[in-house]
């Protein structure tokens, strides 16, 4: 795409079914910005408020080492995702900056809609 051109930075996303999906990106666009951008499923049934857990992804250790610490009202949605790990993260709350180049994100096989389905994990 042409556009494509004028964003420096790639971003891996591999989805529940573990399909590998290369997308362009430029600083401060977030994992759910770039999922909405370029049409990839990930939910967020909060629009990016940080009042919900259905953006939640993971990342590789290299790269979540290099990023901001999650605050603490990111970690109390965290504690409601599913299928937390050590390297979980809200797609709304992680935002590209050069250190984050070639990052890979792995979507989880199902999310944790409390609004929708009282906390029940619910599959993609």
């Amino acid at each position: 795409m042409f556009f494509d051109l004028y964003r420096p930075y790639t971003v891996h996303f591999i989805t529940p079914e573990g399909e590998k999906i290369d997308v362009k990106a430029t600083e401060g666009d977030t994992m759910l910005d770039l999922a909405q951008r370029y049409d990839i499923e990930l939910e967020c049934a909060c629009e990016g408020s940080l009042a919900c857990s259905t953006c939640h992804v993971i990342c590789e250790q290299e790269y979540y080492d290099k990023m901001e610490e999650p605050t603490d009202e990111e970690n109390d949605m965290l504690d409601l995702a599913f299928g937390l790990t050590d390297t979980s993260r809200l797609g709304c709350q992680i935002a590209m900056n050069k250190d984050l180049d070639g990052l890979t994100v792995k979507m989880p096989s199902a999310t944790r809609n409390m609004r929708v389905d009282g906390s029940k994990p619910t599959h993609h």
